[in-house]
């Protein structure tokens, strides 16, 4: 578990890391020196109005309070002001080739976090920043190792925040050959007095995550750190340092960089994206869709039903948490970093006055087993997870916090809660409209569209229904479901459809008390609307949506086995009425997003997988390239597929990714087929 920082503050009101014993930043102007040092040597004004695309990433060794992060913030938010107003006067496209940046990415790493109470203290020394400072305190992560993806100014500027040992975070990156990083603040704790982070293999590594050209800018002049940066690929020359600090280096990387994070076979290729047609209309799609409108890409959806949230995320009420192992697994971490980036964003659509039923009341999954008692001991033992984002309770504990007397401890998820799904669809879909309406891409949708055939053609994907023909599009992204086999080029999507139905029980005087989702093998959620929502059942290898009577049957004694002495649960009223849908499912319970991958093109590349070699192959001809798959969260899309999508559309922009490479090859869709050869299964 991620440690926080131990800090006081000086007779100057600077914070002081005890650790490092060094201040976080000057006592004379730290604002200043950090607009100096970081934002004006690596020449970012100048390379934010001329870039060779509309992103621009820099990368930071030390967050520390965040001020270098708010500076630049207030500067790239002067700069899209700028951008703005120069666009309304001109009204004329430039052919120069060149891009004035319309988004920023922020890339931070941390190992030792301070508190947001720290936080909020530090930052008051800057009252210029107040408008930035506390959104960032607001979103401020908990003490959970890895990547947090933290978004602000409507998507336009990107936060990855990475709680961890720099060189560890950057080991387990997922990024493309080309690298990522336009430009490097090299900060951190005085060499001197953080010798472990000032090391050749930082330089190295700092290297192979940045593009050709990319800069970089630190306030030390030691000797060893300028041998080291030359050595690791960077020219290096010194800089008028700022106030009393005679020098400075800057640097720039001169020579290209090929290195990647994973191997061939779970690479994610830059797409066009000019273009787009989305396929669904559950939360997958609209995830999609608002991940293309930030980015100010067009986008089409097809929706075969007449309304969104007609699928599997058509219940009244859905619970909200992650799933989460004993282990620091590709699976937890997925989960774990999904669940609060989608806790982030939820609150923002609610923030933006795109409102849905909800409850953040927490969820509590209660041991109504002896194994499952066991599992979560075992979960407390290993203390792998902050206790905000799940903690233990013990049956007196849990029954206070659920309001109802249940008799059992379990594990509490005090940031989940309940969600109303259709609900919660529409207003991420509205917001997607939202962002693309005052722009040339305004976005386009279809309901009652059945599409029948894919068909790729030399000027780009066709999409045939019945009646009509759409396209060309550059890219298809198939989000539907228990139906994205449906095409003959993705028939052998090795799908598992799992039939759930959830029914709707009139609430009593006794189970409106409860404050609380209730997880025992299935859910049971607070009172919404006078009834209550339990479920689900679970039928492997169905695509049915039938309501069945007897499967309310099911659901109810199932709830009163595990509660058999709760009042809550024996003095419920009628079944009025109840939803069945389909669960998207893989067999190794993952979603899947990245480009199609075509099982005969990857025999044929990676042959040499079955010998065991892991070099010699041969290059993928991508027959279906351009098309996209986001589908498999089974009953969890609610927690993990806005960061799925985010991921997906950030690797084929070309774009800082949100997941580590392991998480990424877990959800890649080549994981079955590459498995296989390795196997020599086929």
């Amino acid at each position: 578990m991620i440690k926080n920082a131990h800090i006081h503050f000086n007779h100057l009101g600077t914070p002081v890391a005890d650790q490092f014993d060094d201040v976080y930043f000057s006592n004379d102007d730290g604002l200043a020196e950090s607009h100096y040092v970081f934002y004006q040597q690596n020449h970012i004004p100048q390379r934010l109005q001329n870039h060779d695309r509309n992103h621009f990433a820099i990368a930071e060794t030390g967050f520390g309070t965040g001020l270098n992060f708010l500076n630049t913030w207030q500067h790239f938010a002067a700069h899209l002001d700028r951008q703005h107003a120069e666009q309304e006067v001109q009204n004329q496209p430039d052919h120069s080739g060149k891009k004035s940046v319309t988004r920023l990415h922020f890339i931070s790493f941390e190992k030792f976090p301070i508190k947001r109470d720290d936080l909020a203290q530090a930052l008051k020394a800057w009252p210029s920043l107040s408008k930035y400072s506390e959104q960032l305190i607001t979103q401020y992560p908990i003490n959970l190792a890895g990547c947090h993806r933290l978004e602000f100014a409507g998507g336009k500027l990107i936060l990855d925040l990475y709680f961890g040992d720099v060189q560890d975070s950057i080991d387990a990156m997922s990024y493309p050959s080309e690298g990522i990083v336009d430009a490097w603040y090299l900060d951190g704790f005085a060499p001197s007095k953080n010798p472990d982070m000032w090391q050749q293999s930082l330089f190295n590594k700092m290297r192979a995550i940045s593009r050709s050209n990319a800069t970089l800018a630190t306030f030390t002049a030691a000797g060893f750190v300028r041998r080291g940066l030359i050595e690791a690929g960077f020219s290096m020359s010194k800089a008028k340092g700022y106030g009393k600090k005679r020098e400075m280096l800057i640097g720039e990387l001169t020579e290209p960089n090929e290195q990647q994070s994973g191997p061939a076979y779970f690479a994610h290729q830059q797409s066009e994206l000019s273009n787009v047609a989305v396929i669904g209309g559950g939360i997958a799609s609209s995830s999609v869709l608002y991940s293309l409108a930030k980015r100010g890409l067009k986008a089409t959806l097809f929706c075969q039903d007449e309304a969104l949230a007609m699928g599997a995320s058509h219940n009244v009420q859905g619970a909200v948490y992650p799933h989460l192992q004993a282990k620091n697994s590709p699976h937890s971490e997925m989960f774990a970093h999904s669940f609060l980036y989608a806790m982030r964003l939820y609150q923002q659509l609610l923030n933006d006055g795109f409102d849905y039923p909800h409850q953040w009341c927490g969820v509590l999954q209660h041991a109504v087993k002896q194994g499952l008692a066991d599992k979560h001991q075992n979960l407390a033992d290993k203390e792998l997870w902050p206790a905000e984002l799940m903690r233990n309770v013990s049956a007196e504990e849990g029954d206070e916090i659920a309001g109802v007397d249940t008799g059992y401890s379990g594990v509490f998820f005090a940031k989940g809660g309940w969600v109303n799904p259709p609900a919660l669809v529409t207003a991420l879909f509205n917001a997607a409209n939202s962002l693309t309406a005052t722009t040339n891409n305004k976005m386009d949708s279809h309901f009652n569209c059945h599409i029948e055939k894919l068909e790729k053609t030399a000027d780009g994907w066709l999409l045939h229904s019945k009646e009509q023909t759409f396209g060309p599009f550059s890219d298809v992204i198939n989000c539907a479901g228990e139906h994205s086999d449906q095409f003959s080029q993705t028939q052998a999507l090795p799908v598992v459809g799992v039939r759930g139905q959830v029914s709707h029980v009139q609430a009593s005087e006794q189970s409106k008390r409860l404050k609380t989702v209730l997880c025992h093998k299935g859910y049971f959620t607070p009172e919404y609307q006078g009834h209550h929502c339990m479920g689900a059942t679970f039928e492997k290898n169905s695509k049915s949506r039938e309501v069945k009577e007897q499967d309310n049957h099911i659901n109810r004694e199932q709830l009163l086995s595990f509660y058999t002495d709760s009042e809550f649960a024996t003095t419920l009223g009628e079944i009025t009425a109840a939803k069945a849908a389909v669960r998207c499912t893989f067999i190794d319970h993952l979603p899947m997003a990245g480009e199609w991958a075509e099982q005969s093109d990857y025999v044929s590349a990676f042959a040499n997988l079955r010998l065991g070699k892991r070099y010699q192959y041969q290059t993928l001809t991508k027959p279906q390239q351009g098309l996209h798959v986001l589908t498999g969260f089974g009953a969890r899309g609610l927690c993990s597929a806005p960061l799925c999508a985010e991921h997906l559309i950030a690797c084929l922009n070309n774009e800082p990714r949100p997941f580590s490479e392991r998480v990424s090859q877990a959800i890649h869709p080549a994981r079955f087929i590459v498995r296989d050869l390795i196997r020599n299964k086929i």
